[in-house]
């Protein structure tokens, strides 16, 4: 049976141990897109064969990083033969700053499913907004398209706020659900 798949780069760990939080809560597996933005030999034939995929990418000066673009790029053979329409969707990111232009990162992603054809799943979660909460809660962030994490630039993976963690596990635990939902018909 095809699996989930995590696709993802990641520049200094900390998008891959999002990563890694993402998919050990969806029973997905990872796929790594590797320095030079491609990914290895078997990576495609995975995507064509998944359910449903996660995009993931650090967010770099308001945008994805270049090899994950090279990687979107790429997808071109895949969005011409239509062979992810219909798939579910969802993405999450990472970056230093509280908002770092995370959302345009989210809406790059969420297009990049739309031109596929695919099914959208969003973050699922209300935003911990109220005077009381702290980094430890669930979407500290306040994120709603998909999941966003920070982490300061001088902190090393180790050290992303449990709550964005917990937010991963949720989130991955939502895609999981949605694909055995959308599986059952």
């Amino acid at each position: 049976m095809s699996k989930i798949v995590v696709v993802y780069h990641s520049g200094y760990g900390h998008t891959r141990r999002v990563a890694e939080t993402v998919a050990a809560a969806a029973g997905a597996e990872l796929l790594a897109i590797d320095a030079d933005g491609n990914l290895p030999e078997a990576g495609w034939e995975l995507l064509a064969a998944a359910p449903a995929i996660v995009f993931g990418t650090p967010t770099y000066m308001g945008g994805p990083s270049w090899q994950f673009k090279k990687f979107a790029d790429a997808s071109s053979k895949a969005w011409f033969g239509r062979l992810w329409q219909d798939k579910l969707f969802a993405a999450f990111t990472c970056s230093a700053s509280p908002i770092g232009d995370k959302g345009a990162t989210i809406g790059y992603l969420q297009t990049l499913a739309s031109q596929h054809g695919g099914l959208w799943v969003s973050l699922g979660l209300l935003p911990s907004n109220t005077k009381a909460a702290t980094r430890l809660d669930v979407n500290s962030l306040g994120g709603s398209v998909g999941l966003m994490v920070q982490c300061p630039s001088d902190a090393s993976a180790d050290e992303i706020p449990q709550g964005d963690l917990d937010t991963a596990r949720r989130f991955g635990e939502r895609v999981a659900a949605v694909a055995a939902r959308f599986r059952q018909g």
